[in-house]
């Protein structure tokens, strides 16, 4: 695990700080900032552009939660979350809001370490699958794309799915181009047309 990272600690305490401080430095982590306040966190946050969010709260409303989790950019970095107390509605917000982690009992100076760590892994396994989605999504959107503008030629030309296709790839090889775009504007025309 990558000890260079810049965390941010969101603490308003400045004895839990410290105690904070020394549990990153504990696990290897110095390249630390604590923001005492959670007025204007997103902008203080984008300012200082940490890799990680390390938030200690007493007791969270779902709002504070959410509200947190949206200004700390949990989809953007992990953001780890400790909770003294919490039910079973703020467990479901706190996932619902994307934290990479989400812990009860509070903040421990010996859990720091594998709990941040944990939250690391979390969030780079749930980053992989977006892309993954995404990618997947894109995929079948090209494919539909694709799919359309050949269906358009075997109307129009009265040939054949594999002769639509040849077709289309060499006018995106001889075009430079890529397939999926030929195809798009081959429909948009058609649509033009109609």
């Amino acid at each position: 695990m990558s000890y260079d990272l810049k965390i941010a600690v969101v603490e308003a305490d400045a004895g839990r700080s410290a105690e904070i401080l020394q549990g990153l430095a504990d696990g290897g982590w110095t390249d630390v900032v604590v923001l005492s306040e959670t007025r204007a966190l997103a902008r203080r946050l984008s300012e200082i552009d940490p890799d990680l969010v390390l938030i200690d709260l007493a007791n969270p409303s779902r709002d504070l939660l959410e509200n947190l989790s949206a200004a700390s950019g949990a989809s953007t970095r992990p953001v780890a979350m400790f909770v003294d107390r919490s039910d079973d509605g703020m467990t479901g917000a706190a996932i619902k809001a994307g934290l990479s982690a989400y812990v009860v009992d509070g903040l421990k100076k010996d859990r720091i370490k594998p709990v941040l760590e944990t939250a690391i892994a979390r969030f780079r396994m749930i980053s992989q699958m977006r892309s993954e989605l995404d990618a997947a999504k894109l995929a079948l959107a090209e494919r539909k794309t694709i799919d359309r503008a050949k269906g358009l030629l075997m109307q129009a030309k009265g040939i054949g799915e594999d002769e639509a296709y040849s077709l289309l790839r060499r006018t995106a090889m001889d075009q430079n181009r890529k397939l999926t775009d030929v195809a798009q504007a081959l429909i948009t025309a058609t649509e033009l047309l109609q």
